[in-house]
């Protein structure tokens, strides 16, 4: 080992360094130090400019799942319109066309905020804002999947009831030949003295085809009244037809009836002036006039033109 020197001033000599054990450890340890604190910095300081391949991918990683939670979160966005549209047509369509009341918002909103806990739990803004938004949309789809399960019972319903309601001629234009148009209080052309008369008269040639003007149930078929051979059919929902006079019918009690089926022929049995049809129309035990339950199937010029035979002659057959 090579002996280092110092110069003494008293001796005016250089002088051996004599290193003692306890200052060589204290010399060794604090060069220690400070190269570990040297090599420590670097360490940092490289690991700062140059990221580890882990956290590398782990950001790759967070930004393709950001990017795909930003494709999911559009789509959320476009299915809550999409649904806003069924929504608003179920409100403002559907349940207007079939008398039914709209729903409210209290009734939309509906089971919304049941898993704001859950996602509250979530740390992240953009998932939990997602789980939120999807969860909304879920509690309004099952609202409306309700809403459409009560507008198809209403229209089931409710088709039944339009298939029942007289709303045909019973006599087609085509064999017409004359429509009697009065209706209530009128002298009777046999009889000769003032009584009702409850329906109107389609003049026809005989054997013309008799229609149901909607469906129902036959509860009366028979002859020998003042109304000859008559029928008498049960739309239900309030409504009767009676069809009189009739030359032959060719249905029975119980029977059920489609609107449009022939159930009879043109005739002029009971008390009548010639062939014609005795038609009737009655809503809740009281007539009405039929001429409001059957102008919905004509054109406008073909309802104009019947009831410009009308008032040719208003002097009913029975």
């Amino acid at each position: 080992m090579a002996l280092r020197y110092r110069y003494d001033a008293e001796t005016c000599r250089y002088e051996p360094i004599v290193v003692s054990p306890r200052l060589f450890v204290k010399n060794t340890f604090r060069f220690l130090g400070i190269s570990f604190l040297i090599g420590l910095s670097g360490i940092v300081y490289y690991n700062s400019q140059h990221p580890l391949l882990d956290d590398v991918q782990k950001l790759e990683e967070n930004s393709k799942l950001k990017t795909e939670w930003g494709v999911i979160h559009a789509q959320l966005k476009k299915t809550s319109r999409q649904l806003t549209e069924l929504e608003n047509n179920d409100d403002r369509n559907f349940r207007v066309i079939l008398d039914m009341d709209p729903l409210s918002s209290s009734q939309r909103e509906a089971g919304v905020g049941g898993h704001e806990k859950a996602s509250a739990e979530i740390f992240y803004p953009v998932i939990r804002s997602a789980i939120d938004f999807s969860e909304k949309i879920k509690n309004r789809l099952t609202v409306e999947v309700q809403s459409i399960n009560e507008l198809k019972s209403t229209f089931e319903s409710k088709q039944k009831q339009w298939a029942a309601r007289p709303a045909i001629q019973p006599i087609n234009n085509k064999q017409l030949i004359h429509l009697y148009l009065v209706f209530g209080e009128r002298l009777h052309p046999l009889l000769g003295y003032t009584r009702p008369h409850n329906g109107l008269d389609f003049a026809a040639p005989g054997r013309s085809p008799i229609y149901a003007t909607g469906d129902g149930v036959v509860i009366y078929a028979d002859g020998g009244t003042t109304y000859g051979n008559v029928v008498f059919i049960n739309h239900g929902y309030g409504f009767e037809t009676r069809y009189g006079h009739m030359s032959q019918y060719v249905v029975s009690v119980g029977q059920s009836v489609k609107r449009g089926q022939v159930v009879g022929y043109v005739g002029s049995t009971g008390l009548s002036g010639g062939n014609h049809l005795h038609y009737e129309v009655l809503f809740r035990g009281k007539f009405v006039n039929p001429i409001g339950f059957f102008q919905r199937d004509l054109k406008n010029s073909e309802y104009e033109k019947l009831i410009t035979l009308g008032k040719k002659d208003d002097r009913p057959l029975d």
